[in-house]
C-alpha cells in the first residue's frame, strides 16, 4: 500500500487535529490510519539565516512522521507575507486593488519552494502518494519533478481560482499554471474554479481538453476536478452536546429570550465582506424597524495577519461601524451589535451556532467556507436556524437551499435577512433537512477519499 505524504504550509499533530478543525481533521485521519509523512514550514522564523536554507526538524506523532523546515526572515517576508499573502491571496479573491506587485516577491516564493523540494526528496519512497495543499506551494510539484521525482503528485487549491483576465494580473502567472501540469491530479473547491482553469489553459496554453477532467499542455496530462471540501458532520453535531456547547447555548437562549439572534463567525479578512455585512444590518434596522430592540447581531472576527496595514485598517473600519450602529440604534437594555475580536473556543462554537436564528455567511469571495456547513450540522432539526449565504462562496454551489444573496447589495441582502427572520417553521425544517443531506453526502471523508482515489488511479507520465 502506498504511503501518503502530505505537504502544506503549516503542519499539525494528527493526535490533536480535532481541536484544530478543518484541514487538520481530514489529513490527520488519513495519515493516522496507515501512517505517513506530513511536511511543511515549522512556523519558526530565524533572524540572519541564509535565504534558501533552513534547519529541518523531525518528530513522531503516533505512526505519523512530522518533518518541518525553518525559514529565514528574508524568505518568510517574500514567500509568505509577500507573494503568497500580498499577491496571490488578494488576486485570487478578486482584489487587484489590494495586491502588492513587488517584483522581488516571486523570486523568494520560488526559492522557498525549491528549498522545500530539496528537503523533501530524500524523505520520499518510490511508491509514495504526494498530496500538496494550497496557494503557498503551487510550484512545488514542478520543483520536485526537476529533482527527478516520479511519484504520483496531487495538488489541492483551497482558495478560489479567478477567471483568466484576473489571473493574468499575477506576476509569473504563466509559470504558476504551467507548474500545475507537473501534477497528476489538481483539485479545486468548485466547478466554477474548474471552468476558470479550463478557460485559462485553453486561452493561454492552447491546452487540449481530452475529456471532462483531462487536459494536455506543456507536454503533460493533468486531471483537474472539483472536490468540494466538507466537515465531519457527526463529529461536529456531537460537539453540540459537550458541556461547553450546552452551557453556551443555554446562556445565549436565556440572555436573548424573546429576541432574534443573528450570527457571523470568521477570521478578520477583507474577503469576508464584514463592512458590507454591518452596513446591511444597519439597513435591516432602518427598513424594518420592528427589529429594533428585538434583533442582535453577534459578529466574531478572529485576529488574522494583524501586522499588515490592510488588516489594521479593516479592524478600525469595523469598530467604527459597530460603534455607529450601537450609538444610533442601541438603548440601555439592548445593543444591536456585539462585536468580538478574539478567538472563540471550537468547543463553544456549536452552542453558539445552535442558539442563532440566522447565520450570516456573506463573503465577497471564498473558496468554500466551512462555517456554513458547521452551522447546518449544529442545528436542532426540530427548530433549525436559517443560513443566509453569499453566492460568491464556493459552498453556494452545493447549499442551494440556503438563502443566497449578493453581499455587495446591502438593500437586497437586508430583505433576504428579513425573510429569514420571518420564515415559517415548516420551511425552515425542509430547507435544513435538505442542506443536512448535502453536507453528509459530501463530507470531509468523501473529500479525502475522492481525491486520493483519483490520485491513486492515475497513471503517471
Amino acid at each position: 500500500m502506498s504511503r501518503l505524504v502530505v505537504v502544506s504550509n503549516r503542519v499539525a499533530d494528527p493526535r490533536k487535529a480535532s481541536a484544530a478543525g478543518g484541514l487538520a481533521v481530514a489529513l490527520g485521519e488519513a495519515l493516522s490510519s496507515d501512517g505517513g509523512l506530513w511536511f511543511g514550514w515549522s512556523g519558526i522564523i530565524t533572524e540572519g539565516g541564509a535565504p534558501g536554507e533552513g534547519a529541518i526538524h523531525t518528530r513522531q506523532a503516533g505512526n505519523v512522521r512530522l518533518v518541518t523546515v525553518d525559514l529565514c526572515r528574508e524568505d518568510h517576508d517574500s514567500y509568505y507575507l509577500g507573494y503568497s499573502n500580498g499577491v496571490l491571496w488578494p488576486v485570487f479573491h478578486y482584489r487587484l486593488d489590494l495586491a502588492d506587485f513587488d517584483a522581488g516577491y516571486v523570486a523568494g516564493y520560488r526559492r522557498v519552494n525549491q528549498m522545500l523540494a530539496r528537503k523533501l526528496v530524500p524523505l520520499l519512497k518510490p511508491d509514495d502518494l504526494i498530496w500538496i495543499h494550497d496557494y503557498h506551494l503551487i510550484p512545488l510539484a514542478a520543483e520536485l519533478r526537476a529533482l527527478d521525482c516520479r511519484q504520483r503528485i496531487g495538488f489541492f487549491l483551497h482558495i478560489p481560482l479567478p477567471p483568466p483576465l484576473i489571473l493574468a494580473a499575477v506576476p509569473q502567472h504563466e509559470w504558476l499554471i504551467r507548474s500545475l501540469f507537473a501534477c497528476d491530479v489538481v483539485g479545486f473547491q468548485s466547478q466554477a474554479d474548474v471552468e476558470h482553469f479550463s478557460s485559462y489553459v485553453g486561452q493561454e496554453a492552447v491546452a487540449e481538453k481530452l475529456d471532462a477532467h483531462q487536459f494536455r499542455a506543456f507536454g503533460r496530462r493533468v486531471h483537474a476536478q472539483a472536490f468540494p471540501i466538507g466537515i465531519d458532520v457527526d463529529e461536529f453535531a456531537a460537539l453540540t452536546q459537550t458541556k461547553e456547547a450546552r452551557e453556551t447555548h443555554a446562556h445565549l437562549r436565556k440572555e436573548y429570550a424573546g429576541r432574534h439572534l443573528l450570527l457571523g463567525v470568521e477570521r478578520m479578512d477583507y474577503s469576508k465582506g464584514l463592512p458590507q455585512r454591518l452596513k446591511t444590518f444597519r439597513e435591516l434596522l432602518k427598513k424594518y424597524p420592528e427589529n429594533i430592540g428585538s434583533a442582535t447581531l453577534i459578529q466574531i472576527a478572529s485576529p488574522s495577519r494583524e501586522a499588515l496595514d490592510t488588516y489594521a485598517g479593516l479592524r478600525q473600519e469595523l469598530e467604527s461601524l459597530c460603534g455607529a450602529i450601537n450609538g444610533d440604534f442601541g438603548d440601555l437594555d439592548w445593543m444591536p451589535v456585539r462585536y468580538i475580536h478574539r478567538n472563540v473556543s471550537r468547543r463553544r462554537l456549536p452552542g453558539l451556532y445552535r442558539a442563532a436564528d440566522v447565520a450570516l455567511v456573506t463573503p465577497l469571495r471564498d473558496g468554500m467556507n466551512l462555517v456554513a456547513k458547521e452551522f447546518i450540522a449544529a442545528q436542532d432539526p426540530d427548530d433549525p436556524g436559517v443560513l443566509v449565504l453569499s453566492r460568491f462562496a464556493g459552498a453556494a454551489e452545493e447549499l442551494r437551499e440556503a438563502i443566497l444573496v449578493n453581499p455587495y447589495d446591502t438593500f437586497g441582502t437586508a430583505e433576504s435577512i428579513q425573510l429569514a427572520l420571518q420564515m415559517p417553521l415548516a420551511e425552515r425544517q425542509r430547507r435544513h433537512q435538505q442542506l443536512l443531506e448535502r453536507i453528509r453526502s459530501h463530507d470531509v471523508h468523501w473529500w479525502r477519499e475522492a481525491f486520493l482515489s483519483a490520485l491513486a488511479e492515475c497513471v503517471p507520465e
